[in-house]
């Protein structure tokens, strides 16, 4: 199995700096084996959002833009993870479990869809282990007007 860090610079994807907290929680905590990440935004390199990645699905988001607002959230879970596990993303057994939160009008129906955006990068990082379950549901509304926020829960092996 290929290292997760040569899958992505295979996918040509730099690690970004991760976000810092906008409110009054941690970006990650671990308990036990678990590495729980806190939702993320669809925020590029720069800490911003793009114009395109504003907005609701259905309305003035694609399908496809919506996709990659959920690919982008992904990137940066993961960059979330390489600062809480000391920059070994190693140590990352498993992608236990997305959660995708999609800014979608009321009459949208493919949300599952968006978040495929952010399981087929799991998927592509970590090959098998990057399997996970997942929930998604369609929001009335995101922080910074965001289409997409995902968060995530990995099983660790012991530091």
């Amino acid at each position: 199995m290929a290292s997760v860090e040569a899958n992505l610079k295979k996918l040509g994807i730099t690690l970004p700096t991760p976000a810092t907290p906008v409110a009054n929680y941690v970006p990650a905590v671990i308990t036990g084996n678990l590495l729980v990440i806190s939702g993320q935004l669809c925020l590029n390199a720069e800490g911003k959002v793009e114009e395109h990645h504003r907005g609701k699905l259905g309305e003035a988001v694609t399908l496809e833009v919506g996709q990659a607002a959920a690919r982008q959230c992904a990137i940066n879970l993961l960059a979330q993870a390489k600062a809480a596990l000391d920059g070994d993303l190693a140590r990352i057994k498993r992608c236990i479990r997305l959660g995708g939160f999609i800014n979608a009008s009321p009459t949208f129906a493919a949300v599952p869809q968006v978040m495929n955006g952010a399981s087929d990068l799991m998927v592509d990082v970590f090959g098998e282990i990057g399997r996970h379950s997942r929930s998604t549901v369609g929001v009335a509304q995101l922080p910074l007007d965001c289409a997409v926020e995902v968060e995530a829960m990995f099983e660790i092996a012991p530091h």
